[in-house]
């Protein structure tokens, strides 16, 4: 029927029915008109993004109503107050990429339910699979979750003052959670042994430009590494990160400079020995096992540096 038909019988139903009944009565074209075609088909779909497309490369500020904020800072963390924008907008709710002492991620407040499901579906992760946080403090760590073991006198070792040495650095470490941190954030165990237990990862970035974020926040960060969409490698460079996820929701980029493809040591401190389950920039230390050894040994035989 052609289209001039179609709105002549609507005209001519419109003063008795309701629009929708109808529009819903009216015969319909077995194909809509040329003019109703789309000029263009939408270009993410049809080919991959071009990573050369650089429109991020010089500093710019915008207002949240305008566009992506993305903040060029010097690596080693000078400048501080250029972190300002991005502060308020983390406590608003945002989401955007800050870089660590590993890799770029990104990250939310983790006492905002609504923006940890938005980076959920930015980065496109399932929701049983398990985010860290970053913390500025130990503090941060044992309020979220049981925290290390500090030696009780009969015989447990004092896992804390070990750990001390290592953080802030590039590791992450495996532990229970609380019941303060959002179950957003949790799954279940690895191993049949702690099914019905919820881990966390936490992290101590040793980087200043993360520091000077997080200590001036009331809460640690939601995170997750930064990786291609359609590939399991990680993005390095904050101008292409903000070209691939802005479209994709992201509210701001912290450009700390080009990173290495090297992403933190994996402990996981949840079993009976302190257990490597990917290694990382956070190089092996004496008082961990690598994931598929058999130790074999008493956990207390373990060389763990006894020292305040």
């Amino acid at each position: 029927m052609p289209f001039e038909a179609i709105a002549s019988a609507f005209l001519a139903a419109a003063p008795s029915l309701t629009f929708r009944r109808s529009v819903a009565g009216l015969p319909l074209p077995s194909q809509p008109p040329s003019s109703f075609l789309p000029r263009y088909l939408p270009v993410r779909a049809l080919m991959k993004r071009n990573p050369k497309r650089l429109k991020y490369s010089a500093p710019r500020f915008f207002k949240k109503s305008e566009a992506m904020v993305y903040v060029e800072m010097d690596p080693l963390g000078s400048e501080t107050w250029r972190l300002e924008p991005v502060i308020e907008l983390i406590k608003e709710g945002a989401v955007g990429v800050i870089p660590t002492d590993t890799v770029y991620a990104i990250v939310c407040d983790l006492r905002s339910y609504s923006s940890i499901e938005r980076l959920r579906r930015i980065k496109d992760i399932e929701n049983k699979k398990p985010l860290s946080i970053l913390c500025h403090s130990f503090q941060d760590i044992d309020k979220y979750t049981v925290g290390f073991p500090r030696g009780d006198g009969r015989g447990q070792t004092n896992i804390f003052r070990t750990v001390k040495h290592c953080l802030p650095g590039p590791y992450t470490f495996i532990l229970p959670a609380t019941k303060e941190l959002p179950k957003q954030c949790i799954k279940s165990g690895r191993t049949a042994r702690y099914e019905s237990r919820k881990h966390v990862g936490v992290r101590m970035p040793n980087d200043s430009i993360c520091q000077a974020i997080l200590q001036n926040l009331d809460e640690p960060l939601v995170s997750t590494s930064v990786k291609w969409p359609s590939e399991d490698q990680w993005m390095l460079d904050p101008v292409i990160i903000a070209d691939t996820y802005e479209p994709e929701g992201l509210d701001f980029v912290v450009d700390g400079g080009i990173r290495v493809a090297d992403p933190s040591t994996v402990v996981d401190m949840t079993g009976k020995y302190p257990t490597i389950i990917r290694q990382g920039k956070g190089p092996k230390l004496e008082w961990m096992i690598v994931e598929g050894e058999d130790y074999g040994g008493d956990p207390s035989e373990l060389p763990f540096p006894q020292v305040a």
